[in-house]
């Protein structure tokens, strides 16, 4: 016959074992880009792209190891700038993250891809396109989009065949993004037979480019081609129609926003195009329901880069389910392998760390929105 203290110890004991059993594993996962500053609307539209994805993981329900594990994203903001991104991997990384969406841009990806790799933490950027940041010989870094030398070509290929421009003028903000888009452009540009008559530079700071475009203004181009973001482009545009040119202006993914449309007002006309280095969400195998989910979620429309945030978050997921345990030395070979069917098309790597078959595509200004071009 057992004692009223034995019922008790008992009773806790299988009341513990209950708790045991419920109990979920934590696993981090990090988030770096800008969330505040003038390029802030990229980074929070990234980071809203990698909570979808990690709420839809934890709806559907994730164990790894024999143990159920909640995933939690860690968001920081980078700022866009380099040695706060640095500053921003560290904190990550001492957070005890097993994986990172990030960062945004490539002049924050591409220093703070080395603290990654000293940490052996896995890093997936949505949107960092400059061929450096797969170039360093990293083994933890890795891009779900197509890289600045795709996206170089198709701009200058568009430019010669259907634009039929015989002179160009190049603009760039220096920073890694903005001037390793704009050299892809120039030599792709040069090898079509294209003349670059002017090649300029300003920050991705300034917001007066009257001197630089008056100088281009007098070289009378057919098209002007900035590599940078819309919070420069959009008043470069301005500024560039009130002096009088009717240039054609062209841009790369980080002017094909809906916020270009918005900064740049009246500026905008049929001759404005800009490339992604993507596929629109409504060519994305899996584009409508996003668009669609995303809305519903969040009461806001994708900017740009959530699906791709997405599925950098889903790769991270899906490789740790592979490998079965959230240890990054031990799903970072299951990630190099990974390929299933994300938002945005097949996401598989090479040996660099690059997506597979990255698709670009080119957009017009028309009837007040950003179309795809013929």
């Amino acid at each position: 016959m057992k004692t009223p203290v034995a019922y008790l110890l008992a009773a806790s004991l299988a009341l513990a074992g209950s708790g045991a059993a419920l109990a979920q594993t934590v696993v981090k996962i990090g988030h770096a880009g800008p969330l505040t500053g003038p390029i802030a609307h990229f980074g929070k539209d990234g980071e809203m792209g990698a909570r979808l994805a990690i709420d839809d993981a934890n709806a559907k329900g994730v164990s790894l190891g024999g143990q159920k594990v909640k995933f939690e994203l860690v968001s920081e903001d980078d700022q866009g700038d380099p040695r706060t991104a640095t500053t921003v991997a560290q904190r990550l990384t001492d957070l005890g993250v097993k994986g990172v969406v990030g960062h945004v841009t490539s002049g924050a990806s591409i220093p703070a891809s080395r603290v990654y790799e000293q940490a052996g933490v896995p890093v997936v950027t949505p949107s960092s396109t400059s061929p450096k940041l797969t170039r360093q010989g990293y083994k933890v870094t890795f891009r779900v989009i197509a890289n600045d030398l795709q996206q170089g070509e198709a701009m200058a290929k568009y430019a010669a065949d259907t634009l039929k421009a015989a002179k160009v003028a190049i603009i760039d903000d220096r920073t890694a993004y903005g001037q390793g888009l704009a050299d892809a452009f120039a030599d792709a540009a040069k090898q079509r037979g294209i003349q670059v008559v002017g090649r300029e530079f300003t920050t991705d700071k300034s917001t007066d480019f009257l001197a630089i475009l008056t100088k281009i203004k007098a070289k009378a181009p057919d098209a002007v081609f900035y590599g940078g973001m819309d919070a420069q482009a959009a008043p470069m545009l301005r500024q560039l129609r009130q002096l009088g040119s009717t240039a054609t202006y062209l841009g790369g993914d980080g002017v094909c926003t809906g916020e270009m449309i918005k900064l740049a007002g009246n500026a905008m006309s049929d001759k404005v195009y800009c490339s992604q280095a993507s596929l629109p969400p409504a060519k994305m195998p899996g584009g409508a329901d996003f668009l669609t989910r995303f809305k519903q979620h969040y009461k806001a429309d994708v900017l740009l880069y959530a699906p791709y945030s997405y599925d950098a978050a889903t790769a991270l997921i899906e490789a740790m389910k592979a490998a079965d345990s959230s240890e990054p030395a031990k799903y970072l070979p299951a990630l190099r392998k990974v390929s299933f069917k994300g938002v945005t098309g097949e996401i598989a790597f090479d040996q660099q760390g690059d997506i597979r078959n990255g698709g670009v595509s080119m957009h017009r200004f028309h009837d007040g929105k950003w179309t795809l071009a013929d």
